[in-house]
């Protein structure tokens, strides 16, 4: 990896509901590491120090060094739980990771050259990213923080999939590991924008044939004087 991205942390003994919401009203968030051959460990860390981090996207595709205690370990993000309308991160989950061991982890997507390329030069045509982000398997040490996608030479009707994807050295799709193509999912699609057909002109009224008036029943005779 070519950056460290460090995160610092303090063990915890409390635990339960109550515990992380006392911990949450003190500016903190409690969370837990597990894996790496080693029994979980319940930690606690910072909120705005972690609220700052978490607005970048090496937080959650890069391995963290975490120190906890003094002691660092890498770990990588699994799982975040967020208040639903507060600013706030409510819970987290790490994965600690063995420097011997594949993992899998979701990188990120990066599209470059998009507007030069022939089909973001032409007018009425529509590219659509169907991808955002893929899961990768490799090594920690090869774990990239995102993939970059060359769309320099996209031409409209070109469809990227996931098999044209230049992935970087020891770094593997396991999507591909499977039989069939429909498993090589389409990354990008270059197409142009369906339009919409104009309604037809309702006919003109001189057109129209003129609606017969039914007469009214002739009015009752008046009854004759005796």
């Amino acid at each position: 990896m070519a950056t460290n991205h460090n995160i610092t942390a303090t063990g915890r003994k409390d635990e339960g509901k109550g515990a992380s919401r006392r911990l949450r009203r003190s500016g903190h968030v409690p969370a837990i590491v597990y894996g790496g051959h080693a029994d979980p460990q319940s930690i606690q860390i910072e909120h705005n120090h972690l609220w700052i981090a978490s607005q970048n996207e090496w937080f959650y595709s890069a391995i963290l060094d975490m120190n906890v205690d003094g002691k660092v370990q890498k770990v990588l993000l699994r799982d975040m739980q967020r208040h639903p309308f507060k600013q706030q991160i409510l819970h987290l989950d790490f994965l600690r990771v063995s420097e011997n061991e594949a993992l899998r982890a979701k990188v990120p997507l990066h599209f470059v050259n998009q507007e030069t390329s022939p089909a973001g030069k032409s007018a009425g045509v529509v590219v659509t990213h169907e991808l955002n982000e893929v899961e990768v398997s490799c090594l920690p040490k090869d774990l990239p923080e995102f993939i970059e996608i060359d769309l320099a030479q996209l031409a409209v009707g070109d469809i990227v999939h996931l098999s044209q994807i230049k992935l970087p050295k020891g770094v593997t799709l396991p999507a591909l590991a499977h039989a069939g193509k429909e498993h090589d999912l389409a990354v990008v699609i270059a197409k142009h924008a369906r339009v919409e057909a104009e309604p037809e002109a309702a006919p003109e009224s001189a057109d129209v044939p003129a609606a017969k008036v039914a007469k009214p029943d002739a009015a009752p005779a008046a009854p004759k004087k005796k």
